[in-house]
């Protein structure tokens, strides 16, 4: 089968699953969603004061986007060990590579685009309840924010997608993501702040900072890429050596 052709079947498999397409509309509604019903809570005269970022501060929803985004990557590969729709998927294509080729390419394509998007929704929705103190996109950063925050939450739907062919359990890979981007990572940088620049996170995060302090934006997001690619190869390396 061509490689175009197994992308095709992967975006259907994507398209066809409800639970996949509500993942990947949680990453705009969480990420933006969020966003402006702090901002329209707070007011003018509070947003943008959280911290000593402005621009980090835009992004707040980006906090709870990353967790939607995870979820998605988990759950677009952990459908295929359910009810051996792996054994199906391998029949048709029986090229391993190939097939985890296609499923992540589509699954970083997908949370890419709709990352962008989210991204500049986030950043002008939010801003426009920010009255003297709003930021623009002329402002310094702000369009790197807008499309490196895209950036990020497809790296960590990648990084999620390698673990959950590598563990085989979209249970197992939640349990252990989400716990720790929401409270590990920052343990760690309470502890270690040097070292917490390096986790995947607070690395990818960096490119929504204004001043990003030791990395710069894109450096802390090419440490998630790392992470990422890790991931990802661990996977390729697992699906080709294990039975289905």
């Amino acid at each position: 089968m061509l490689f175009t052709a197994v992308l095709h079947t992967e975006w259907l498999k994507i398209r066809t699953m409800r639970s996949l397409t509500a993942a990947l509309a949680a990453v705009l509604a969480a990420t933006a969603g969020i966003t402006l019903l702090v901002n329209a809570l707070t007011g003018a005269d509070e947003t943008g004061r959280t911290g000593d970022d402005p621009l980090f501060a835009a992004f707040f929803g980006l906090n709870f986007g990353q967790i939607a985004a995870i979820a998605f990557g988990t759950l677009a590969v952990s459908s295929e060990y359910a009810g051996g729709a792996l054994r199906v998927s391998l029949a048709a294509v029986p090229d391993r590579t190939r097939f985890y080729a296609a499923k992540t390419a589509v699954i970083g394509s997908l949370t890419l685009l709709v990352g962008v998007v989210t991204g500049f929704a986030t950043f002008l929705g939010g801003q426009a309840f920010a009255g003297e103190r709003a930021l623009g996109l002329g402002d310094p950063g702000a369009v790197r924010a807008c499309v490196g925050s895209g950036v990020y939450l497809a790296l960590m739907a990648l990084f999620a997608a390698g673990l959950a062919t590598v563990l085989r359990s979209g249970t197992a890979v939640l349990a252990l993501l989400i716990p720790f981007v929401l409270i590990v990572s920052f343990v760690v940088g309470d502890v270690a702040s040097g070292a917490a620049e390096y986790l995947p996170d607070q690395a990818g995060r960096l490119v929504v900072r204004q001043d990003a302090g030791g990395l710069d934006p894109w450096g802390g997001l090419a440490v998630t890429a790392g992470w990422a690619a890790a991931a990802l190869l661990a996977g390729w390396f697992a699906l080709r050596r294990r039975d289905a």
